[in-house]
């Protein structure tokens, strides 16, 4: 049984590494082709088994295989509260489309398997009852936590990476207005020279825009899903700029520098915190090796002193 674990951590490890490689290679590829797709221009019309075929491993082989799995599984699982897990999927951008429910058919089956090899690896170092027991449990939370956890790390670097772009975009959407674009206009002249979170959602709002959703309901829907404070105070500034008539220019010039100024702070606060968060490592790792270094010849001294 333990040669049987050994054997199946060793494949899915390789699987995992190769799956991996292959995918950075067709990342790399489809980087090179839209570059060449920009200079060149649009390549002719390629058959549509052609187009299937370019598509990456997971797009044909593992998607359809996972949908298939999920199909089957999401008419057992109990009802949930959907609606925030789907919040926060899409907080999180989400990651390879995964629908709610999805989510909760990998919470059980990580759960599963985590608890089996659990079971399999205190079987074979001959653990007593109740300690199994005690792990297998460990292992089920561990299982039903480990997706929660990638979620909200997604939603935490999303997040960071919305702070990072928006003072840049927001000058950016400045200089495109004071030149003499409209709103509209610039969104779109932002999206074709910026790249990005922000970017790729302000593309969703052009196209919400121009199949005829109202500006201030697409914006508010990005501000949703975005859920950061300082883009939900520029949306909702933009907004009341349009209702009052006042110059979106200026309302711009003054949320560019708020942003900034908020930048800096969050920078002069997280420089604040650097020397607190040291004393951890260095009362627990740094001093103890001095005192070793220092302290350690005189004490064996003492010893041999008190010895005689």
């Amino acid at each position: 049984m333990v040669m049987l674990f050994n054997l199946t951590t060793v494949f899915g490890a390789v699987f995992a590494l190769v799956l991996y490689i292959f995918q950075s290679i067709e990342r790399e590829k489809m980087k090179i082709k839209e570059r060449v797709t920009n200079v060149v221009g649009p390549e002719e019309p390629v058959p549509i088994r052609q187009r299937e075929l370019s598509f990456s491993l997971y797009t044909r082989f593992i998607r359809p295989l996972l949908s298939s799995i999920f199909g089957v599984l999401i008419k057992y699982i109990p009802a949930f509260n959907e609606e925030v897990l789907a919040k926060r999927l899409n907080e999180a951008g989400n990651p390879y489309n995964l629908l709610p429910r999805e989510v909760m058919v990998i919470k059980y089956l990580l759960s599963c398997l985590v608890a089996f090899c659990v079971r399999l690896l205190m079987q074979g170092s001959g653990s007593s009852g109740p300690q199994t027991f005690v792990m297998i449990i460990a292992g089920i939370a561990f299982g039903w936590l480990l997706p929660d956890l990638f979620i909200n790390s997604m939603i935490r670097q999303r997040k960071e990476q919305v702070c990072k772009e928006l003072p840049e975009i927001l000058d950016l959407l400045t200089v495109c207005i004071e030149a003499g674009l409209g709103f509209d206009g610039a969104l779109k002249k932002v999206v074709e020279k910026s790249k990005g979170v922000l970017a790729d959602e302000l593309y969703i709002v052009l196209q919400e825009i121009s199949m005829g959703k109202p500006r201030k309901n697409a914006l508010r829907d990005m501000a949703d899903r975005l859920a950061v404070d300082d883009f939900s105070n520029f949306v909702g500034s933009i907004i009341m700029a349009e209702q009052l008539g006042i110059s979106i220019g200026n309302v711009m010039r003054l949320q560019a520098r708020d942003v900034r100024q908020k930048r800096r702070q969050r920078v002069e606060e997280q420089a604040m915190k650097a020397p607190v968060k040291m004393l951890v490592p260095m009362v627990f790792f740094v001093f103890p090796a001095i005192f070793i270094v220092l302290l350690g010849p005189a004490i064996i001294q003492i010893m041999r002193v008190f010895a005689k």
